[in-house]
């Protein structure tokens, strides 16, 4: 009955200040583990500026050229990409990259389907002390997702690295599932969706290295930016270091090359002091 009343709320939604983001439903990923599924309009096209940025010039010529730039970009430039390259927009690092060159993955708070917060990555301060009490691993496997359709992306690239990581306790998985909608954003709705979300522990196999799936509700665009993710129909993947360096990334579905280099790269960061 609740998932019932949830799909009707979500149907009947409908706000034009916000633009015209429609939602379809749910699907299911596997057996246990339900999945969001939006039609393409999310990347809205009209936005409501907040109270406090009235009169704020700096503001609103922000938005301005986020709006530019969000219609300039619009989903069927993705469809186009998906179609000509099936979500390979690049291809994925060969070697690991050295860490004088690279980039700070950028934060991001997710939630569990138990409803608990987390701040991703996971870093440490570089003195010693681990973040939030909490230990840090030396390699984090970070899978972007944005649209249920990049999941099979996304597994082609865990479900090989489970398989040789195993045993380690000292490298993390995270499937992050961007849910964008101001409305299933909202707390009551949120607490809904995350409870339908648990995965069955039942189904896990008792291995040191588990996927965890966490939910990052809220606008993304900033974030996106950050990492130069233009396209919202693949998967994309990066793999961080103990500082939250982005070491190697991959995108789309992975080819066995790519995969090999994906696990030399891990077992590289393994050994790193």
């Amino acid at each position: 009955m609740m998932m019932q009343w949830l799909k009707h709320l979500m149907k009947a939604h409908h706000c034009n200040a916000i633009g015209k983001a429609t939602i379809s439903g749910l699907l299911l990923r596997g057996s246990h583990e339900a999945k969001l599924f939006f039609l393409p309009s999310q990347k809205t096209t009209s936005r409501c500026l907040d109270i406090y940025q009235i009169g704020n010039k700096a503001a609103i010529e922000k938005e301005r050229a986020r709006l530019a730039d969000e219609m300039n970009r619009g989903y069927f430039a993705d469809i186009s990409e998906l179609k000509k390259h099936g979500g390979k927009i690049a291809m994925a690092n060969k070697i690991i990259i050295p860490a004088i060159s690279s980039v700070k993955f950028p934060s991001r708070e997710v939630n569990f389907s138990d409803g608990k917060s987390l701040k991703l990555p996971i870093v440490s301060e570089g003195n010693g002390v681990e973040a939030n009490k909490m230990v840090v691993p030396a390699a984090s496997l970070m899978c972007l997702s944005f649209r249920a359709s990049s999941q099979a992306m996304i597994d082609s690239w865990t479900v090989p690295f489970l398989e040789a990581f195993k045993a380690s306790s000292n490298i993390q998985i995270y499937e992050v599932s961007f849910i964008d909608s101001w409305l299933l954003s909202l707390n009551p709705i949120k607490r809904l969706l995350l409870l339908m979300m648990r995965k069955s522990k039942a189904d896990e196999k008792k291995n040191s290295l588990q996927r965890q799936f966490v939910y990052s509700f809220g606008d993304h665009y900033y974030f996106r930016k950050e990492l130069k993710i233009l396209n919202l129909l693949t998967g994309y993947i990066f793999l961080l270091d103990r500082f939250g360096r982005i070491r190697w990334q991959g995108f789309g579905l992975a080819t066995k090359e790519e995969s090999a280099s994906l696990l030399s790269s891990t077992s590289l960061l393994l050994e790193e002091k």
